[in-house]
């Protein structure tokens, strides 16, 4: 008499091999590699974005006012990690304080990893004495130090201008109040202030004493200096009257401007009032008198032809190519107000 077959035990190894799916299966459920991180994309997207609110937006003021001060205040995006950073400074800084107090944008923009990296200012910390050794000589030790990049930058280009009164030791002394205003690790980069690398010596900028013992209020009296100065004032109203009117604006214009902004603690919608309202903005002198950028020419004819387009790759490649790549531009002075800048023998257009 035949035996009768005996089921296999749950979970006995025959039925462990029934449960396995096929090795096709198993091969086509592993998850999937996590995707690489593209540190172009930030930037596209950037560019995008400014097109396409230059372009469409109601509020034409504004986007001009923000493409002026993304340049007055310019950062290399190419730099390593800026290239993560410049997004949320252009949203975050530029934008919001476009038409508001020059002191709150300069803050802001002090306190942006985008600009304490592109200008080194994260690295800088108080210089400490030499350490000496049993024979008193100097054991040499590799450390950062003081870093004058983003002071004489934040003097030179941001506020007083290269003619604006400052000396080579106010760049010194600038620079030690802003030891210690760093960044977090990356990613998600934020500002911070380390006590412990800051120089808490006394300081003496443009004839005004910062006690000793200070911390990062001795960046912030700084701020506040330079965002009050006369010579601040005459930069600021200078280079806006010669985005508006004429690479060489009347000097009586220039100086209405210069008072409106100190007579309005640097309100930057007044000072845009007082001369888009100006008898020199609606001269016959004025007329026609600048040349457009690439940007603005691609700009304007989306604009007058009632165009339409998603500021895709091709548009923005055909952009970097007649020289105005947004983003990308090393020196910290941004591009020049002047027309000459985009004149040559390929530019047709002019405002």
């Amino acid at each position: 008499m035949p035996k009768p077959e005996m089921s296999a035990p749950a979970g006995s190894e025959p039925e462990q091999q029934a449960m396995k799916p096929p090795a096709s299966i198993q091969q086509n459920t592993k998850p999937a590699p996590a995707p690489k991180r593209d540190p172009q994309q930030p930037l596209r997207e950037l560019q995008q974005a400014k097109l396409l609110r230059a372009a469409f937006s109601e509020k034409q003021l504004q986007e001009v006012m923000v493409d002026f001060w993304f340049n007055h205040f310019n950062v290399f995006a190419a730099k390593n990690l800026t290239q993560w950073m410049v997004t949320s400074y252009e949203r975050d800084v530029i934008r919001p304080h476009a038409l508001g107090k020059f002191q709150d944008l300069l803050i802001g923009v002090a306190q942006n990893p985008a600009m304490l990296y592109y200008l080194d200012n994260y690295l800088s910390q108080a210089e400490r004495p030499p350490r000496m050794d049993a024979d008193g000589n100097e054991i040499p030790v590799r450390r950062p130090g003081l870093n004058e990049n983003f002071a004489r930058e934040l003097m030179e280009l941001h506020t007083l201008g290269v003619d604006g009164g400052y000396t080579q030791q106010d760049v010194v002394d600038v620079a030690r109040c802003f030891t210690g205003w760093t960044i977090t690790p990356s990613p998600n980069a934020t500002f911070v202030f380390r006590p412990r690398i800051h120089d808490r010596g006394e300081k003496n900028v443009l004839g005004n004493r910062i006690p000793a013992g200070g911390g990062i209020d001795d960046g912030l009296r700084v701020l506040h200096l330079l965002a009050r100065h006369p010579s601040t004032a005459r930069f600021i109203a200078t280079k806006l009257s010669k985005r508006f009117v004429s690479d060489s604006p009347p000097a009586a214009l220039v100086e209405r401007a210069a008072g409106v902004f100190k007579n309005t603690d640097g309100d930057i919608r007044e000072v845009v009032r007082t001369i888009l309202t100006s008898p020199e903005f609606f001269s016959v002198a004025a007329y026609r008198n600048k040349i457009k950028s690439p940007f603005e020419t691609v700009v304007s004819s989306i604009r007058a032809t009632a165009g339409a387009t998603d500021a895709g790759a091709p548009l923005l490649q055909w952009l970097q190519r007649m020289a105005d790549p947004f983003t990308w531009l090393l020196p910290p002075t941004g591009y020049a107000e002047e027309s000459k800048e985009w004149l040559s023998s390929s530019t047709s257009s002019s405002v």
